[in-house]
C-alpha cells in the first residue's frame, strides 16, 4: 500500500510538472508569435529616434486612439525608412506612406498587418521607393495604390529642377514624373480626378489630370494669373477652387489674397485681397467650413502683444465666399512663421501648425508660446499653446473630442473642447514627428 502511495505520488508530480512546462511553452510561443498590437482604432506616430534596448530604431509608434494610451507594439522601420517622418494614409485606410528624408524614400506600411510592405508582398521588410528629391507635400490617390510627392529639387532634363513623381505604392517603382518647376505643394480635388500644383517663386498654378498619367496626352495645365499662389481648397463640388496668393511672405508686392478658379474651364476670377482692420493677412493655407473659409499666414512685419512685450503675429482671416468678403473687420492674431497645417476638431476649435515661428519662452517677458494656434469658431477667441517648437504633424480623433499633435519632438493630447492639455498625455521616447488616425471609427 504504501509503494502505490509512493509511485502515485511521484506520477502526480511528473504529470503537474509537463503540464507546468507545458504552460509555460505555451505562454512562450503565444508571446513570441504576437505580430500586431491588437487595436481596432490607432493613430501612427512616425519616431525617427524610437529608443529601444538596443539602441536607437526609426519605427511607428501605435496609439490606441480609443484611450489615448500608448501600446507596446511598434512597427520597425530600419532598412526601409532611416528617419521616418511625413506620412500618407490611403482613402480606405489600408496603406500608409512614409517619407524619410535620409535617402529621400518612401516606405509603406501595410495597416491591416502592422508591417512593411513592397511589391508582390504584404509583409515584406526591405526596400522602399527611392524619389529624387525631399518632400513636404505627398498624399495617396483614390485608386488607394498610387501616391503622388512634390519633389521641388528634382532634377529635369534641360529644364529648371522640380517635378510631381506619381508612386506605384503596390509595385514599388516610380510610375511617371511630371516637371513642374519648383513643385513644392499638392491639393486633389474630393474627386481625386484633379491636382493643383504650387512651385516655388512662381505666378503659375499647375493642374494635373490623373487620368491622363501615362497616356499619351498630356496632364498638365499651365494656368497664370496669379501672385505667389501657394495652397488652394476645392469647394464640395470641385467646380470652383480657391487659391491662395501668399503675397508679401513670399516676395510679391501684392497683398495676400484669394482667387476664384473655375476648374472646369481653368479661369481665375478677380482676386480678393485680405485686409481687415486696416491691416494685410497672410495666406498660406486655409480650411473650409460651410461657407466659410479660414486662411491663416504670416504678413511681414506684423506684430502683437504678448504679455508685456510686443512681438512677431500671424493672421487668421475669415472669408464669408457667398459674398467673396472679409468677415473679420479687425486682425484675429495668431502665431507667425509659415503655416501649413491646419484641422477642424470638435466643438469649432481650429488647430493652425506652422514651422520657423518666433519661441517665446516663459522668462522672456512675453507669453510663452510655440507654433501652434487654435481659434474658436463660437467665441472667436485665439488659444496659444506654450509649448515650443515647429508644429510637424495634426491629428484630430473622431472617436472622442482629443487632437493629436506634433509639436518640438514631442506629441500632445489637446481637449478639442477647451483647446487646453487634456490630463492624459503619452510620452514617446524619441522624436514624434507626424501622427495620422489610421483606422474608421467605430461608434
Amino acid at each position: 500500500s504504501g509503494l502505490r502511495t509512493f509511485v502515485f505520488r511521484v506520477a502526480m508530480f511528473a504529470f503537474m510538472g509537463a503540464s507546468f512546462l507545458a504552460c509555460i511553452s505555451c505562454g512562450s510561443k503565444s508571446k513570441a508569435t504576437k505580430t500586431t498590437s491588437g487595436l481596432t482604432f490607432r493613430a501612427f506616430v512616425s519616431d525617427p529616434l524610437h529608443l529601444t534596448r538596443a539602441g536607437v530604431s526609426p519605427s511607428l509608434a501605435i496609439v490606441d486612439a480609443t484611450k489615448d494610451l500608448l501600446s507596446t507594439f511598434t512597427i520597425g522601420l530600419s532598412g526601409s525608412s532611416q528617419f521616418p517622418g511625413l506620412m500618407a494614409v490611403s482613402p480606405d485606410k489600408s496603406l500608409t506612406a512614409i517619407f524619410s528624408s535620409q535617402g529621400n524614400t518612401v516606405a509603406v506600411v501595410n495597416n491591416a498587418r502592422e508591417t512593411l510592405s513592397q511589391a508582390g508582398s504584404a509583409t515584406a521588410t526591405s526596400s522602399a521607393i527611392t524619389v529624387p528629391g525631399p518632400t513636404e507635400s505627398m498624399f495617396i490617390g483614390s485608386d488607394n495604390s498610387t501616391a503622388f510627392a512634390a519633389i521641388p529639387s528634382a532634377p529635369v532634363s534641360g529644364q529648371p529642377p522640380g517635378a510631381v513623381v506619381v508612386l506605384s505604392l503596390t509595385g514599388g517603382f516610380i510610375k511617371a514624373t511630371l516637371p513642374i518647376p519648383g513643385a513644392r505643394y499638392l491639393v486633389q480635388s474630393h474627386s481625386g480626378d484633379r491636382i493643383l500644383v504650387f512651385g516655388d517663386n512662381s505666378d503659375v498654378v499647375t493642374l494635373i489630370y490623373t487620368g491622363l498619367v501615362g497616356t499619351s496626352a498630356s496632364p498638365l495645365a499651365f494656368i497664370s494669373g496669379f501672385h505667389r499662389p501657394v495652397w488652394a481648397v476645392f469647394d464640395g463640388s470641385d467646380s470652383t477652387a480657391y487659391v491662395l496668393n501668399c503675397g508679401p511672405e513670399c516676395g510679391d508686392a501684392n497683398p495676400a489674397s484669394i482667387t476664384p478658379l473655375d476648374v472646369g474651364s481653368g479661369t481665375p476670377g478677380i482676386a480678393l485681397p485680405l485686409t481687415s482692420g486696416g491691416v494685410n493677412s497672410g495666406a498660406t493655407t486655409g480650411l473650409l467650413s460651410g461657407n466659410t473659409l479660414y486662411v491663416a499666414g504670416s504678413p511681414p512685419g506684423t506684430t502683437c502683444s504678448s504679455g508685456s512685450a510686443t512681438v512677431g503675429c500671424g493672421t487668421l482671416t475669415l472669408v464669408d465666399l457667398s459674398g467673396m468678403t472679409v468677415m473679420n473687420s479687425s486682425p484675429i492674431f495668431i502665431s507667425d512663421g509659415y503655416h501649413n497645417r491646419v484641422e477642424m476638431a470638435a466643438n469649432g476649435q481650429i488647430f493652425i501648425g506652422a514651422h520657423a515661428c518666433t519661441n517665446i519662452s516663459a522668462s522672456s517677458g512675453a507669453t510663452a508660446r510655440g507654433c501652434l494656434s487654435i481659434f474658436n469658431t463660437q467665441t472667436a477667441g485665439v488659444v496659444v499653446p506654450p509649448d515650443n517648437g515647429d508644429v510637424t504633424g495634426i491629428a484630430t480623433n473622431p472617436q472622442h473630442p482629443v487632437v493629436y499633435v506634433c509639436e518640438g519632438g514631442v506629441l500632445r493630447i489637446y481637449d478639442a473642447a477647451s483647446g487646453q492639455l487634456q490630463k492624459t498625455q503619452i510620452n514617446i521616447v524619441g522624436q514624434p514627428t507626424d501622427v495620422k488616425i489610421v483606422d474608421t471609427p467605430h461608434f
